[in-house]
């Protein structure tokens, strides 16, 4: 009997999605017959606008889409992400510099995967979107935590950037929108970051693809364009799925100097080859169309927004900052562990999430998936009647706990 390991030991220490573990769990109570209220999924409720359907339609129709195509994306698709990245942030990119990838999660791989040594360090601010340590993991590199809170509003400052910094410290992963805070960083906050990155030679990875999901008179600020002096140590990843409502399309984009484009596009060229040609039309369509779905679904996240946030902080021992952007709040329930609840004291925000989905059947994502125990997540993209109720019933058992 062999004594080797089944699974190699990069592939056992990656851990599964937590978000996506939440969202398929709660599904599976529903398809049983219970009603759960999901807040897992970071997924509009919307469906993919019609012109953009009605684009793959035609695309399937047409021969030369039922070919292999180049490997790092469509040129008509990449000129098109060029054009719409100099439209929505001002920043200039010649279509070779783009990379079409298999969702963003693609883009985040292959990011970390191009950049990243061994042993070499990337800065990542808590709370952190589950799949980028992972990457990391997966890529050789090692994370080091900059972990902010909600007496910031989940902002971290350059010294905190700069205590965390180390001589092996080579890229920082800067997210603004955030999953899973909705933290929206300043103009003057990015400016000082990039400055800060420039200044000490590091590589900024930024993911931008909830830029076009901000509220209340809040901008998005690429840092890219904020700072010129960051130059070709920048890489942009963005996609279609939450702007258009495409999470199913997986179509995403890695955008970089002609270099790390080229490698990665080598890496995509034995890992997957060339994204569905079907999606990418679809996504051409998308980022060549004018704004105004994404318009309606922004104006509808924002009352949902306010809705949610008041509700919230209305239950005893939750605090809830407003986010700024994504659709996402992140509140402490800190002062919620370990009080009695149902005859249980749970310890942790997992242990309490956990007994929410059983009590109330509501689906949240505890604060662990992201780097910082004591919170949760709560996507509010999802019908205006079932996050009413859903936090209303939250709010019902909650108010049981002492």
């Amino acid at each position: 009997m062999s004594t080797r390991p089944r699974i190699s030991t990069r592939i056992s220490a990656i851990s599964e999605s937590a978000t996506l573990a939440v969202d398929a769990k709660a599904k599976a109570m529903k398809a049983a017959g219970r009603p759960v209220i999901g807040f897992g999924a970071g997924e509009p409720d919307f469906p993919t606008p019609d012109y953009i359907v009605e684009a793959a339609v035609a695309a399937a129709h047409e021969p030369r889409f039922h070919k292999y195509t180049p490997a790092g994306g469509l040129p008509e698709l990449k000129k098109a992400i060029a054009a719409k990245t100099l439209r929505d942030s001002g920043y200039q990119v010649d279509a070779s510099q783009v990379l079409v990838t298999n969702g963003g999660k693609q883009a985040v791989y292959q990011a970390f995967a191009t950049l990243l040594d061994p042993g070499d360090e990337v800065l990542v601010i808590a709370p952190y979107w589950t799949t980028y340590p992972e990457a990391i993991k997966l890529a050789g590199g090692v994370q080091v935590d900059v972990v902010t809170d909600e007496t910031t509003g989940y902002l971290a400052s350059v010294e905190q950037l700069e205590a965390a910094r180390t001589e092996r410290t080579k890229v920082l992963l800067f997210v603004s929108p955030s999953n899973p805070t909705g933290a929206v960083y300043s103009r003057e906050q990015t400016e000082a970051i990039g400055r800060w990155a420039a200044a000490n030679d590091l590589w900024v990875v930024t993911d931008e693809i909830y830029e076009h999901l901000v509220y209340g008179g809040t901008e998005f600020t690429s840092i890219a364009t904020a700072v010129p002096e960051l130059g070709d140590r920048v890489v942009i990843l963005n996609g279609v799925a939450k702007t258009y409502a495409m999470t199913g399309w997986r179509v995403g984009w890695l955008i970089g100097p002609s270099d790390v484009v080229k490698a990665a596009t080598n890496l995509q060229s034995h890992a997957t080859s060339n994204v569905s040609n079907v999606a990418q039309m679809a996504a051409l369509a998308a980022v060549s169309g004018d704004l105004s779905a994404v318009a309606e679904m922004r104006e509808a996240f924002d009352r949902r927004r306010q809705t949610m946030v008041r509700m919230l902080n209305e239950i005893p021992g939750v605090l809830c900052p407003e986010p700024k952007g994504a659709f996402y709040v992140y509140p402490s329930v800190k002062e919620l562990i370990g009080k009695e609840l149902r005859g249980r004291r749970p310890q942790s925000s997992a242990e309490l999430a956990e007994l929410i989905l059983e009590e109330a059947e509501v689906a949240v994502v505890p604060g662990e998936a992201f780097g910082t125990p004591g919170y949760f997540r709560l996507s509010y993209a999802l019908g205006d009647d079932d996050l009413a109720e859903g936090v209303s019933r939250l709010a019902k058992l909650l108010a049981e706990a002492h």
